[in-house]
């Protein structure tokens, strides 16, 4: 291969995400960037070279500045791109956004340091927020992360998780979106595809198999473009709440290539 309501309000953000992607690159490319490596630049490119793009885990933890007691608290478990600085500012604006619940007003703020400033201003003692990112996928040519951002808020029963796939690939320097990867007019088929893969998950679904009539009724199939090209298949995963009740967290339906043969643009079909 180649080169409970507050998350449904996020659906929107999604809809828009390789829009999103696209102008924060545009937005990147002249702004400052800090040296976040010193690892010498040959040695990048001879790691990416081999295995697809370079990384570096980035963790810490906060606690609300001169807070005692129960006090608000934020973790980052994220990854920086030392050879592609614009990709590691990308992650960070893009982990920064989905903490949005609302598409009525803009949130204040473009990275996750300037979310913590916000966040330490209106949080409630036990709130809690948590990024994450992961390279789900590498090659020469693809760099597929799998963000996840987890938010609780006092009082709450549980907390709230969204995800969101970002397909970078390697040798053009953008996301790709699903009119990048589907050949011309096929979005239909595509999901169709995406309907049988939710049949086969239903089907191992104990929930859904002691009643099917009421499980479609309550939760029924949602298209999305959400995808990921991996080694098995286009994965597509969904939030809590979209397919399922909260219990089974965050459901992936995977699209294995033979299905997708007339679908996916020829590049991305395993050779």
């Amino acid at each position: 291969m180649p080169h409970m309501p507050p998350i449904l309000a996020r659906l929107p953000l999604r809809t828009a995400f390789v829009a999103v992607c696209t102008a924060m690159l545009a937005a990147c490319a002249s702004g400052p960037r800090d040296n976040i490596t010193l690892i010498p630049a040959d040695q990048i490119a001879q790691e990416s070279s081999k295995e697809g793009l370079f990384t570096q885990p980035l963790k810490y933890k906060h606690s609300k500045p001169d807070c005692k007691g129960e006090c608000p608290q934020i973790e980052v478990d994220s990854l920086v791109f030392p050879g592609v600085p614009i990709l590691t500012e990308l992650v960070d604006h893009a982990l920064a956004v989905m903490t949005g619940t609302s598409t009525d007003h803009p949130q204040p703020y473009d990275t996750i340091r300037q979310y913590e400033e916000y966040f330490w201003q209106t949080a409630a003692p036990r709130d809690s927020t948590m990024f994450s990112a992961k390279a789900r996928y590498r090659n020469q040519h693809l760099t597929v992360i799998e963000l996840n951002t987890w938010q609780y808020f006092t009082g709450a029963a549980h907390g709230i998780s969204a995800t969101q796939f970002l397909n970078w690939d390697n040798n053009s320097g953008k996301v790709l979106g699903m009119a990048d990867i589907l050949q011309p007019g096929v979005h239909d088929r595509y999901e169709q595809a995406l309907r049988a893969a939710h049949g086969r998950w239903l089907a191992s679904n104990p929930d859904a198999q002691r009643d099917r009539a009421g499980y479609d009724r309550l939760w029924p199939f949602q298209p999305s473009d959400n995808f990921a090209l991996t080694d098995a298949g286009l994965v597509v995963k969904y939030d809590s709440y979209q397919l399922a009740p909260y219990s089974h967290g965050q459901p992936e339906l995977t699209i294995p290539y033979g299905e997708l043969q007339g679908i996916l643009k020829p590049e991305f079909m395993p050779a």
